[in-house]
């Protein structure tokens, strides 16, 4: 995979998970895939695809952006993410604040950016 393909995922992932959130929370999204990434070895767009890890990727037929300044918002985040310690303290998983999935007791807590809470091992 080239770093492109890679830049293009991570955003994708960002826009469809965290493009109505805080510019903070974009990036604490775009860190917990990187640290997944990192974590497992594994190209960005492999972490992405992985079953049942991000809500977007469930259906088959993966969405565009829709909505051009909200991705371009969303590369920004990234770019900044990028060039950024991890804030997050290596979370790896996060939710919506409304929901408390099954996984979550069995992860620490780091903090919330936006509306997304964010976990660690």
């Amino acid at each position: 995979m080239t770093l492109l393909e890679g830049l293009l995922w991570l955003t994708l992932n960002v826009y469809h998970e965290a493009r109505s959130e805080p510019q903070i929370g974009q990036m604490a999204v775009a860190h917990v895939t990187l640290n997944r990434a990192e974590e497992k070895q594994l190209p960005v767009k492999e972490i992405i695809n992985q079953p049942y890890q991000f809500s977007w990727t469930l259906n088959k037929d993966i969405p565009l952006p829709d909505d051009p300044d909200a991705f371009f918002e969303c590369l920004h985040s990234v770019y900044l993410a990028l060039q950024t310690p991890d804030f997050t303290n290596g979370a790896t998983h996060y939710h919506l604040e409304s929901i408390t999935p099954y996984w979550a007791s069995g992860y620490t807590y780091v903090a919330q950016y936006g509306s997304h809470k964010f976990y660690k091992q």
